[in-house]
């Protein structure tokens, strides 16, 4: 959805632009060709994707400036750059983590259980499928997979230890899975791929702690965009966003579905009005990028401004 990140951005003041995902700086080139008053900070945890967009992004010169680090660590980052103007989120997996086998993200290769976006941290998915207890493996990929099979998947994992490799993994996912539930919605390794993933990476609490530091970080009209890929990230935008605006005065029940540190970290009230909404309703890929592109069928772009204080 490159078109509408762009479209969205270009009304925010000259300032500082802060990709907390930069990847392989696609979103970020277009940005920078749209607006010569603009400076980019390139965040990205994934030193690949940092290399990626140090050699996409060269011909821009001193206007970027790339930093390995999580986003949840953004006002850390940001803080004493500037006038932060925009603030980027694209959020999931990468196209290039997909794609290398090694990396341990596809459940279509053989490779092993990594899937760190970050290869400095610790956890990988070997630790998760093999220490991790059955209970909390189920309520993993339960949560963060929205996976009904959970429970039968997590107790196969337990008794095929040690898995070491991916395909060993899909092998429990497979058996696990009745066959007719198997035949239908995509590969039976999907969600339970997507839950470890989450947790090996701190996807939702890191997006929780990063909205909850950027809106103090825009400037007046400064603008806040979010690409989504699931229904976990879109809800956590979406109530962040409306809790900003002040459209939520009551105290609302947090998604049920998010495990309990996470609802706890949601269900937070702001009387002031922090923010306006831009996208009332997400917006979505047209059918013509979703052809060219099957991974960003599911994309879910929210955008909210910064009032003026």
């Amino acid at each position: 959805m490159s078109r509408e990140v762009v479209e969205l951005m270009l009304e925010t003041p000259a300032g500082l632009l802060v990709d907390g995902t930069v990847g392989g700086g696609g979103h970020a080139a277009l940005l920078l060709e749209a607006r010569q008053d603009w400076q980019y900070l390139a965040i990205d945890r994934d030193s690949d994707a940092l290399l990626a967009a140090r050699s996409r992004l060269a011909r821009f010169g001193d206007r970027v400036e790339f930093v390995q680090s999580e986003f949840a660590n953004l006002a850390e980052i940001a803080g004493d750059r500037g006038k932060v103007v925009g603030i980027l989120l694209d959020l999931g997996v990468s196209s290039p983590q997909l794609d290398r086998p090694e990396r341990g993200f596809a459940y279509r290769y053989d490779a092993p259980l990594d899937m760190r976006m970050d290869t400095r941290c610790g956890l990988t998915a070997a630790i998760v499928v093999n220490e991790y207890s059955e209970e909390l493996i189920a309520s993993l990929i339960m949560h963060n997979g929205e996976e009904r099979f959970a429970r039968r998947i997590a107790r196969e994992i337990v008794r095929r230890r040690p898995l070491l490799t991916t395909t060993d993994l899909v092998e429990a996912i497979t058996t696990a899975i009745p066959a007719p539930a198997r035949r239908r919605g995509g590969h039976p390794a999907k969600r339970t791929f997507q839950a470890i993933r989450m947790e090996v990476n701190r996807e939702l609490p890191n997006l929780v702690e990063c909205l909850d530091e950027s809106v103090h970080l825009l400037a007046d009209k400064g603008r806040i965009l979010v690409l989504a890929y699931h229904s976990l990230e879109d809800r956590i935008v979406k109530e962040r966003f409306v809790k900003w605006a002040g459209g939520d005065k009551s105290t609302p029940q947090a998604p049920s579905k998010l495990p309990v540190d996470e609802r706890q970290l949601i269900d937070m009230q702001t009387d002031e009005r922090l923010v306006r909404i831009l996208t009332r309703k997400p917006l979505r890929p047209k059918p013509a990028e979703i052809s060219a592109n099957r991974r960003a069928e599911n994309a879910r772009l929210r955008c909210a401004e910064r009032a003026v204080s």
